[in-house]
């Protein structure tokens, strides 16, 4: 039992959290190349991603394990990542640090996918049993080159115009 749910229902809320998180993340991203933002979307984003890795932490364990650390590094980036956001649009001056948070933080949660998808999917289980072979590696290598050619474009596209406190709109 973990919150009074079973594992299983504990679990099946866990990676809907998760599905929820990507969705919200793919948003996000299109809006900060578009040099746009939707609020909703991005708490959806924040807070969703806080839950998948503050949920993550609730599954029983013995020991510190990888998805522990990842779990950690995306609390610490979240940490960050928030009053980013909620000074991008004063001053603009922490842009870089709401971007590439979000992204990090996107980024986690797909890699945590590509690793989930390798365990539990047979077709990709069987290509890469233990996690460490090419084809395994090849689809993370190629997920990092993408997360860092949207990092590079969104740094690029992201502009928000600094607003003014009390002003209209």
């Amino acid at each position: 039992m973990v919150i009074g749910m079973s594992l299983s229902a504990f679990t099946t809320l866990h990676v809907l959290i998760s599905f929820a998180a990507l969705l919200a993340g793919v948003i996000v991203t299109v809006k900060i190349l578009q040099n746009s933002d939707i609020p909703l979307w991005t708490w959806s984003f924040l807070a969703t991603s806080f839950l998948v890795s503050a949920t993550g932490f609730m599954f029983p364990a013995q020991a510190v394990l990888p998805p522990h650390v990842v779990g950690g590094l995306s609390l610490l980036i979240f940490v960050a990542t928030v009053p980013a956001y909620l000074a991008v649009k004063k001053s603009g001056r922490l842009r870089a640090v709401y971007v590439i948070g979000t992204l990090v933080l996107f980024y986690f949660n797909a890699f945590v996918t590509v690793v989930q998808a390798f365990l539990k999917v047979p077709a990709l289980h069987e290509l890469a049993p233990q996690g460490s072979e090419p084809p395994f590696a090849v689809a993370q290598a190629v997920l990092l080159v993408a997360f860092v050619y949207l990092g590079v474009r969104a740094m690029r596209a992201f502009r928000p115009t600094p607003t003014v406190v009390g002003a209209a709109g």
